[in-house]
């Protein structure tokens, strides 16, 4: 009984991971086409299939590996395309394309929440399902939101930043990931104030 609860929080989990993940990336194609930008597009990155947004390295490697050597799995979907020249509105436009995929993941998180509280508040298998959905689409948003390049958040700070910080933000942009990675997990603090912000989200939907 134990293996098949802990099976099934499994393929929820993954299930609500690849969902999560397919919706956000295709939210940034969306609102990058109707700013003008067909690249995503035609790239086929407007779409609910999983396989359009799954990078061989970031998604299916890297969670495997960092599980392993650090317990934690870390993972990311393929980057959305876009070109900044054909976007509106400049960098505001650029801000609105990164934004739209956090955005929706909290809108899903919210929805399953209500759900939860409306229709599912005594524990049940549907009701773990939505709470694990919520929960998964809360740490999606609130680690890309973080405003460091190349995560979502960075985007958003620099379309309001000054010019000198966004000449470092464009140096940063082929190594931040690592940067990223490292404070999550050699720098406590930093990992506290996700968790921190990531649970009082919960505890505020929930």
């Amino acid at each position: 009984m134990e293996f098949d609860r802990d099976l099934t929080s499994l393929i929820t989990i993954l299930v609500t991971i690849v969902v999560a993940l397919a919706v956000h990336e295709m939210m940034h194609a969306w609102v990058g086409l109707k700013l003008g930008d067909t690249t995503a597009k035609e790239k086929g990155r407007i779409s609910f299939n999983p396989l359009a947004h799954i990078d061989p390295y970031m998604t299916v490697a890297l969670p495997i590996i960092t599980l392993v050597l650090f317990g934690v799995p870390i993972l990311a979907a393929k980057p959305v395309p876009f070109n900044p020249l054909r976007v509106k509105w400049d960098e505001y436009g650029a801000a609105l394309i990164a934004l739209a995929g956090p955005v929706s993941n909290i809108v899903m998180a919210s929805i399953a929440a209500i759900l939860v509280r409306v229709f599912f508040p005594t524990v049940s298998f549907v009701s773990t399902a939505l709470v694990t959905f919520t929960a998964v689409n809360v740490g999606i948003f609130v680690f890309n939101m973080v405003p460091i390049p190349p995560l979502d958040g960075s985007r958003v700070l620099y379309a309001f930043a000054p010019e000198s910080v966004q000449k470092f933000m464009a140096q940063m942009e082929l190594y931040g990931l690592f940067v990223v990675f490292a404070l999550v997990i050699l720098f406590p603090p930093f990992s506290e104030l996700l968790i921190n912000i990531n649970t009082s989200i919960l505890r505020f939907l929930l």
